[in-house]
């Protein structure tokens, strides 16, 4: 499931873990009191690319506050003034745009819409969360790869999909226009760029979204892996802080491969610190 999914599985033990790309939210904090609240534990990072599908053009740049109008149905088909100001040079068609979201409670949705929120600011007007009220004619898929589907198959489709769903399908993506005024693809080196310039709170949470930095790209999403503090089965609680502390030490190595970017290494050893907090037995 996705974020949320993963976040409500918590609340009622169904899970021993969870993994999600956006925070729990203030209402939501005293669900987790059963077991002493939870731990926010960083592991990777990853570009949330604007996939697209439209033959022939390969080099689409956009910024927020296109973007915003384009999935809030201001802008419907691909040859709008707004894109072509943006693409000099290239041959746009009058192709009706289908937009393409999550249609389940998704961390990847909270992050493009507060990049939205954030950076297209008078513009976006549907605000930002795990779940957004999509104008109508849009359309749903159920987690990244269905929405990566929808675009795949559908002449005109543009979605917010991580950059590993989008690879897998074989995806066009856009280049988006960062803080510094300069137009990035979605890469690992861009969401590292993202991370290193993003403040981290003292609970290890944090925003890479809209970061500053040239090479920054600014839809770049965090995720963690959410546990209780208490741990009453000793078996259990000590299996979870050594996988922890693998994903934080010789785990890191895997991401790239995956299509995420590591942690940098100040923010792993603070996360590798914060397995003390771990109340096991």
């Amino acid at each position: 499931g996705g974020s949320g999914k993963g976040k409500t599985d918590l609340q009622t033990k169904v899970v021993d873990f969870a993994g999600t790309d956006s925070l729990v939210k203030p209402e939501d904090v005293s669900k987790y009191a059963s077991g002493g609240g939870i731990l926010y534990f960083p592991t990777v990072a990853a570009p949330i690319t604007v996939s697209y599908n439209l033959s022939g053009v390969d080099n689409v740049k956009l910024d927020a506050p296109t973007l915003a109008k384009i999935f809030q149905g201001d802008i419907k088909t691909w040859d709008d003034a707004a894109i072509k100001a943006l693409n000099s040079g290239v041959s746009l068609p009058s192709t009706n745009i289908v937009v393409a979201h999550r249609s389940d409670a998704s961390g990847t949705t909270s992050n493009f819409s507060k990049y939205l929120d954030a950076a297209a600011a008078g513009t976006w007007k549907l605000g930002a969360s795990d779940t957004i009220t999509w104008p109508s004619g849009q359309q749903g898929g159920n987690g990244n790869s269905g929405v990566a589907a929808i675009v795949k198959s559908t002449k005109g489709a543009i979605g917010y999909v991580d950059l590993a769903d989008s690879k897998a399908s074989s995806l066009q993506v856009a280049q988006i226009k960062n803080k510094a005024g300069n137009f990035e693809a979605p890469t690992l080196t861009g969401a590292a760029a993202a991370v290193a310039g993003a403040t981290v709170k003292p609970d290890l949470t944090y925003s890479p979204i809209d970061a500053t930095g040239a090479d920054a790209y600014p839809i770049t999403s965090p995720t963690w892996i959410i546990v209780y503090k208490k741990w009453t089965d000793t078996a259990k609680g000590d299996a979870m802080k050594a996988f922890l502390n693998y994903i934080l030490t010789d785990g890191q190595a895997l991401a790239n491969p995956a299509g995420y970017a590591p942690l940098p290494t100040d923010l792993a050893l603070k996360a590798v610190a914060q397995l003390d907090m771990l109340q096991i037995g």
